[in-house]
């Protein structure tokens, strides 16, 4: 009978996959991983069947803590102005906070190594950030730009945003502020 799992050990190797993925890229050796998580590396294969497999689920774990940091407490029955101020602000805080997890999901976001049915998992996370962004789309200034072209906006705009965020602490909420403005005249 084989033995149970370890939580512990599989948040280490997650834990210690981003640290890595920061530090050396995808292409580092699971080995490298599993030494960063002080287990053996054939201890990371029983937790993960492929480098690809621990890839795709630690794309999808970060993506989720996003989407949860970002809605939580979402005022639902608010104006689409505040309703797009609370999910920016919670992102720009989760992502000022969390430098070595945005900077691994960033790597992942653009890897081979992410299958197409992970990117629809890590997709339908982000569901609700869609549907406001489509909101903003429709009766916006950008309401004839391609589909594809408010997110990927709002995505150059919220990392800069992060990076001054992360770079000068005492005007975090300051850049956040001028980061959410900016992005609301221009889509909307």
């Amino acid at each position: 009978m084989a033995r149970p799992k370890s939580t512990d050990k599989r948040n280490a190797i997650m834990d210690a996959a981003v640290r890595v993925i920061v530090r050396q890229g995808l292409s580092a050796p699971t080995a490298t991983i599993a030494k960063e998580a002080g287990i053996s590396n054939g201890s990371l294969f029983t937790y993960f069947a492929t480098k690809d497999d621990l890839f795709n689920e630690l794309y999808l774990e970060i993506k989720a803590e996003v989407a949860a940091a970002s809605l939580h407490d979402f005022p639902a029955e608010a104006a689409l102005r505040q309703q797009v101020l609370h999910v920016w602000t919670a992102s720009m805080e989760w992502g000022a906070s969390n430098s070595d997890k945005r900077r691994a999901l960033a790597l992942l976001k653009v890897s081979d190594q992410i299958t197409p049915k992970t990117q629809a998992a890590g997709f339908k996370l982000m569901a609700g950030f869609e549907t406001l962004i489509e909101q903003m789309r429709t009766g916006g200034s950008l309401r004839n730009a391609p589909k594809g072209f408010i997110p990927a906006v709002l995505n150059a705009l919220a990392e800069t945003t992060m990076d001054f965020m992360v770079k000068d602490p005492a005007h975090a909420k300051k850049h956040c502020t001028v980061g959410f403005e900016t992005f609301w005249r221009a889509v909307s």
